[in-house]
């Protein structure tokens, strides 16, 4: 599946810049808050390019440890250290034609930051134990959720690096600057995560909620939520009071919680009819009391116990959610669970 980008302005804007920028090689660095979809931008422009037949490689330069960073970026030579047993080309070679992408340019060490200075002056690799250069042909795309600038102040970063890297400046604001995205995104990684060829949907109410949610994590903590809950209810229309508060971000957790502690009631009369009937329907598949010889208080003791069981499977063991499908106080439920010894 295609990725998906939003319609607000500032992202039609951004898609538009895009366009203009893409044909060219000039160098890209993309900011924006971990997981607004910094990769995605940065393969659109590669796609949009005229290297977009060749390889696209990324790099997330603040998730490989120190130490074999060089060797991931430039590759080495059989025997240039311990346990370098053979030949290997490095992300940048493997990129040759096409597109580097380097994540997370901020965390780049400082003598690591000199050799990529070297890649973008001369064009060249320096493989590690090797003493022949490497011409390559590839354009750099950066991204980093950091402020260059202050690093640079700081002392931990290159000007002339930046100064390099920064040619055209992208900007990705994070989800939260662009609420009126989420349906899209929502609608995108429903259709993306479905299980059984029946997609995920959320009621009014709980896409209303999740509009409002500052969302920290940005469009990476959407995605993970709606993948979990497409598992946990493959194919059903779900509402905050029928998710378990637990599933959800601390945020939504508390929107799914005061819904439930606005059902935590005692039912209406007019309901308890209804209740009689599904337990008779119930106590029909669960016992025979005649063969069995039990007592009306035994078969309705059994038959809640059975009830409370099933909904308390169903919930995960979620009180709260259980006390609202038995129609039920909360304390009403836990004094049920402690006598059938259901905890």
């Amino acid at each position: 599946m295609q990725p998906v980008f939003g319609k607000s302005e500032v992202t039609k804007e951004l898609l538009g810049l895009i366009e203009k920028i893409a044909p060219s090689d000039v160098s890209v660095l993309i900011a924006g808050e971990s997981g607004s979809g910094k990769e995605v931008l940065a393969r659109k422009i590669h796609d949009l390019s005229d290297r977009s037949d060749k390889a696209f490689v990324a790099v997330n330069c603040g998730a490989i440890p120190r130490d074999l960073l060089e060797s991931e970026l430039y590759g080495h030579k059989k025997g240039a250290f311990t346990g370098a047993i053979a030949n290997r080309i490095g992300k940048v070679i493997a990129a040759d034609g096409g597109t580097l992408f380097l994540d997370e340019i901020g965390d780049m060490p400082m003598d690591m930051q000199i050799k990529l200075l070297r890649v973008l002056q001369e064009r060249v690799v320096d493989p590690v134990g090797s003493n022949v250069s490497i011409a390559v042909d590839v354009r750099i795309i950066s991204a980093t959720h950091r402020h260059i600038e202050k690093e640079i102040e700081g002392g931990s970063f290159r000007a002339d690096l930046y100064y390099r890297l920064n040619v055209v400046p992208l900007t990705l604001a994070p989800l939260r600057e662009r609420a009126e995205e989420i349906p899209l995104f929502v609608n995108h990684f429903c259709d993306l995560y479905k299980q059984d060829q029946k997609p995920l949907k959320f009621s009014a109410d709980f896409l209303a909620e999740m509009m409002k949610y500052q969302w920290p994590g940005n469009i990476r903590e959407l995605s993970n939520m709606i993948h979990r809950l497409s598992v946990l209810h493959p194919g059903e229309v779900i509402s905050l009071e029928r998710v378990n508060p637990a599933m959800l971000p601390s945020g939504l957790q508390e929107a799914a919680e005061a819904v439930s502690a606005a059902s935590d009631v005692e039912p209406d009369a007019s309901e308890d009819s209804q209740e009689f009937e599904d337990i008779i329907l119930m106590a029909r598949g669960i016992h025979k009391a005649e063969e069995e010889n039990l007592s009306l208080k035994e078969v309705v003791n059994q038959v809640e116990e059975r009830m409370i069981s099933r909904a308390l499977e169903e919930v995960n063991g979620n009180v709260s959610m259980c006390a609202r499908i038995l129609k039920i106080q909360r304390t009403t439920l836990i004094e049920r669970i402690k006598k059938y010894g259901l905890g």
